[in-house]
């Protein structure tokens, strides 16, 4: 029992599970005792209920706390008629309603304001509606299914947002109407949404991008209008296992899948949906399922893996019907053409075959001899730019683009098409100079207002360019009229034309590569950043970057590139980072011109201020004050861009962009509102907080855990923090944790060897062998991690001059009071209550490791994996399922672990376990970094994976949970997997 954490709390919950009809003891309260009674009589109840004893407590299907609470309502499959009281709104203990298959009518009562209510499951009813406030303060709120069920038209609500610890939001055929709300996005725990078959319309949420959902069901909407728009959300959605979004009016083409490397299941069928299946999809390690039928796809028909089930029939119009053959070369051309004004839907529908001219695609003519010699779009309503790729059809002698919305220059690569005789771009949205072509090709340019001009101008009366505002005029209009796509407009034009000119058509071709994918180029004076920042995931939040000084030459990853007037006020200097370059008169103006009043916090590196933009968007500023503009500060600056544009985690706070303007240097980041870890821990008297309980403190140092984890061993490159303390980590308002300031995070050395550094950090957390050599390792974050544990555990600071002196180091004193028990519990923080055997376990475990964490000798540390394991071992992660999940798979919870996992495969129809030392992810096929600790020395009586043959892992970062022995029976495993939904965790199998 003592080497395997899980074990207790797992055969207890077995025990509940098995007993699910057990005697209370507890009498309940005389007001809770009332709702049930109100409940009994609302119900037309059958006799199975045996509701007869005059205290609920003894009722079968309810359960109720020591004190006499009702805590549980489980009467799901009873056959049950009548509906809900209105009462339920006051069991202020209630953590579980279950009435899920029954036959209840009427509206859902409100349960607003249960704030112990974690799990809802009101499916298949005939319920008439859903209230509106329902969500409000459910704060603790984890799973919620109302599918099924014949509601009164409703949108979901913003209200919704209460629940920020909502994990699974089922509400299919549930009569939802309306967009799917942007802030669907915002919560962060969410992995299952199932909206399939309501009356959604609209296109998909900006904000779905970086979100954690794992299952997306957004099929056969009944609306008019279904789900429209782009797929390419889903490029950033690296979370995604399964997405079925078949049955609605999807256009344009399928997303770049190389970062949704977990993704399985994927329906786009009976949709709109044009161009080539990208590689990124057919090349998918995790892929199993994928349905394409009846859509538009366009170039050679796709090639998956044999373990891939593919249906793509219908309507697709591939080139040739065998897999994997390319196209000729005419289609080829003509695909990269269409590529650049978005794979319009017309040409999908009639460009056939694997000859453009026989017979003739729509707006192509050829030769006797097949080659094209005529490209006619004219009047076709196109949108986006003049592909160079026209360039590739050496017989072309009429290109004819008038009477389109295409931006953009005319490419130059047009002027060596030796036939060319005429090109008729008349009528659209271009500019830029005109190249220099043959005296003899008559070139039609008329219509264009811009054509000529180093810039382009927005349509007249759109938001870019509001009525009566001239080019170089300040606008900080970013919502009045009508709204367009292209974003919310946060910034103003600062600038005047010859700064503009001065920019030239380099800057241009520097950005406008990174915003093709826009379906409208912007000035090169606007850039985009993260796109969950606007509520369309095409087009991101413009910026307006006010005189830009940018040298457009050739830059490295991680140098600056400075304009040639040197670093005068006027001057930008660029990161190769995306786009994410915000001016300084943007974040003048979010900030309210940095005022005192939206002063977040301040450190070594200088003030962090609030900022919201017009869009109502939070952000976090942080300005390096002007007395640090040094070669340190520079370079911790540059570090923490460098760092921050590589990893992504959800434990990790995201870089939204950047400001390089004379000697202000600036950071933005996603707005953490709850602030950083040491308000709660040092500070939380004077600022009026309440302490934190043992359970939040625990979850904390979890989330901490996982995104150094993350950066140790698990991005593409392996990073070391070296300044972790409670000041860097930032919490939401879930209380989840981020870890932040990445300036002084240096590349982890390959292998064990060490590095030695400029020496850096915070006294009181650096590594003993670091403050003394320089050397690092990983193992000086693990070091800087047990001194947060020990401060999160005593509530004392890692220095703290207020104490006598042999108190002041935190490691040195908690090392002395964790000798024995008596001394032990002194140093427990008072604000933690310790009346529980369990909790005062817990603090001990947690001691122990923070101990481990602490050694001497680097060696004797941990990973960070470990702690990972030991942490999520104590958290309160499982809850019991729905008792008919069993009958249905006829668990034997007597069998060993491989027999169950054989028979579950059997079942789902999936393939056998590799019985060879296997390193992937059952069902994932790809080799996966994980994180499954070495044993170190000193750890005798720790567990690890070393004693089991299998694994639990985190699909989100391959974390370890736990190792369990072959011969262990499935008691052991069965809770664990529950706890996380269906897909949440991988077994693995050790050799």
């Amino acid at each position: 029992m003592r080497n395997n954490p899980l074990l207790f709390p797992l055969l207890l919950l077995l025990l509940s599970l098995l007993s699910p009809l057990s005697v209370h003891s507890q009498t309940a309260t005389p007001a809770d005792a009332s709702v049930m009674q109100d409940l009994k009589k609302s119900l037309d109840s059958p006799s199975s209920l045996k509701w007869t004893d005059p205290n609920p407590c003894n009722w079968p299907h309810v359960g109720c706390a020591n004190d006499g609470r009702i805590t549980r309502i489980q009467i799901g499959h009873l056959n049950l008629q009548g509906s809900l009281p209105a009462s339920l709104s006051t069991l202020a203990s209630l953590t579980r309603f279950e009435a899920m298959f029954n036959q209840l009518t009427g509206p859902v009562p409100s349960l607003s304001g249960l704030t112990s209510l974690q799990f809802v499951l009101l499916n298949n009813n005939n319920f008439t509606s859903f209230p509106p406030d329902f969500f409000a303060g459910l704060t603790n709120l984890q799973q919620i299914y109302i599918d099924y069920n014949p509601f009164a038209a409703w949108e979901l609500p913003a209200v919704l947002l209460n629940a920020s610890a909502l994990q699974v939001l089922s509400a299919t055929s549930a009569n939802i109407t309306g967009p799917v709300p942007d802030f669907i996005g915002s919560l962060s725990g969410l992995t299952t949404l199932h909206l399939a078959f309501n009356s959604l319309s609209g296109p998909l949420p900006g904000s779905f991008a970086g979100s954690s959902v794992q299952s997306l069901w957004l099929n056969g909407q009944r609306s008019s209008s279904n789900l429209n728009g782009s797929l390419s959300v889903l490029q950033n959605m690296t979370y995604l296992t399964e997405a079925w979004l078949h049955g609605n009016s999807f256009t344009g083409p399928l997303p770049d899948f190389s970062l949704t490397t977990m993704l399985q299941n994927l329906s786009v069928r009976d949709n709109q949906i044009t161009g080539p299946v990208p590689e990124t999809l057919t090349s998918l390690a995790s892929l199993r399922v994928v349905n394409l039928t009846n859509n538009f796809l366009q170039g050679p028909s796709p090639r998956f893996g044999r373990s891939v089930s593919v249906d793509m029939s219908g309507t697709n119009s591939f080139c040739l019907d065998e897999a994997g053959v390319g196209c000729d070369p005419r289609v080829d051309a003509l695909l990269s053409v269409a590529q650049a004004v978005g794979y319009p839907l017309r040409f999908a529908s009639y460009w056939k075959g694997n000859d453009p001219c026989n017979p003739p695609w729509t707006g192509i003519s050829c030769s006797a001899n097949g080659n094209i010699t005529v490209v006619n779009f004219q009047k076709m309503v196109l949108s986006g730019t003049i592909s160079p790729n026209f360039s590739e059809f050496a017989s072309l002698q009429v290109l004819n683009l008038a009477g389109n919305d295409l931006t953009g220059t005319i490419p130059s690569q047009l002027t060596t098409l030796a036939n060319l005789m005429e090109l008729d771009v008349s009528n659209n949205n271009l500019y830029g100079k005109i190249p220099s072509f043959r005296s003899n090709v008559v070139v039609k340019t008329d219509g264009n207002p811009d054509i000529g001009k180093d810039t382009g101008s927005p349509p007249a009366g759109t938001p870019d360019s509001p009525s009566g505002s001239s080019p170089g005029t300040p606008s900080t209009s970013a919502g009045g009229g009508n709204k367009s796509s292209s974003g919310v407009v946060v910034g103003s034009v600062i600038g005047c034309v010859c700064a503009v000119l001065a920019i030239g058509v380099g800057v241009f071709c520097v950005y406008r590569a990174k915003r093709k994918h826009a379906g409208r180029v912007q000035s090169p004076n606007e850039m985009v950043i993260h796109p969950r920042l606007s509520g369309s995931e095409n087009d991101g939040v413009k910026i307006t970057i006010a005189n830009s000084g940018v040298n457009g030459g050739a830059r490295s990853e991680s140098n600056y590139s400075h304009g040639s007037s040197g670093t005068g006020p006027g001057d930008i200097h660029v990161i190769e980072t995306g786009s994410m370059v915000i001016s300084i008169q943007v974040l003048k103006n979010v900030t309210n011109n940095f005022s005192v009043e939206n002063v977040l916090g301040r450190g070594g590196f200088g003030t962090v201020y609030k900022g919201e933009l017009h869009d109502g968007t939070k952000i976090a500023v942080k300005r390096m004050e002007s007395g640090v503009v040094t070669e340190k500060g520079l370079d911790e600056f540059k570090s923490e861009i460098a760092v921050l544009t590589k990893v992504r985690h959800r434990h990790l706070v995201g870089l939204l962009g950047y400001c390089l303007d004379g000697n202000e240097r600036l950071l933005v980041y996603e707005y953490m509102p709850q602030g950083t870890l040491s308000r709660f821990l040092f500070h939380w008297k004077e600022e009026g907080l309440k302490p934190l309980e043992w359970s939040k403190r625990l979850t904390i140092a979890l989330d901490v855990a996982r995104g150094v984890e993350y950066l140790h061993g698990l991005a593409h490159q392996s990073f070391i923090h070296r300044d972790l303390k409670p000041s860097n980590i930032l919490l939401g308002d879930d209380m989840r944790a981020k870890v932040a300031d990445f300036g002084l995070v240096r590349l982890a050395p390959d292998g064990k060897v060490s590095v030695v550094t400029r020496l850096a950090g915070t006294f009181g957390y650096l590594a003993p062998e670091y403050a003394v050599t320089g050397r690092v390792t990983t193992k000086i974050d693990v070091f800087s991690f047990g001194v947060i544990l020990m401060e999160i555990i005593t509530g004392r600071k890692a220095l703290d001059e207020t104490q006598q002196e042999e108190s002041i180091h935190l490691v040195t004193w908690f090392r002395r009071m964790h000798i024995n028990k008596e001394t032990f519990r002194k140093a427990i923080d008072p604000t933690l209550n310790l009346d529980d055997e369990e909790t005062l376990a817990s603090v001990g475990t947690v001691a122990e490791l923070a101990g481990h964490c602490c050694a001497r000798e680097p060696s004797q540390r941990p990973d960070m994996g470990h702690a990972v394991n030991v942490l999520s071992s104590l958290t309160e992660l499982w809850k019991p399922s729905d008792l008919e999940t069993e009958d249905m798979y006829a668990i034997d919870f007597d069998m060993t672990l491989p027999q169950a996992v054989k028979k579950w495969q059997a079942l789902e129809g999936i393939s056998g376990v590799d019985s060879s030392a296997s390193s992937s992810f059952l069902g994932s096929g790809e080799n996966t970094q994980t994180s499954i600790p070495t044993r170190p020395s000193g750890f005798a009586d720790s567990f690890t994976s070393a004693d089991g043959r299998f694994a639990l892992l985190f699909p989100e970062d391959g974390s370890f949970v736990a190792g369990l022995k072959s011969e262990q029976p499935l008691t052991s495993l069965v809770f664990v997997l529950r706890s996380f939904g269906n897909a949440n965790i991988y077994l693995k199998l050790l050799s």
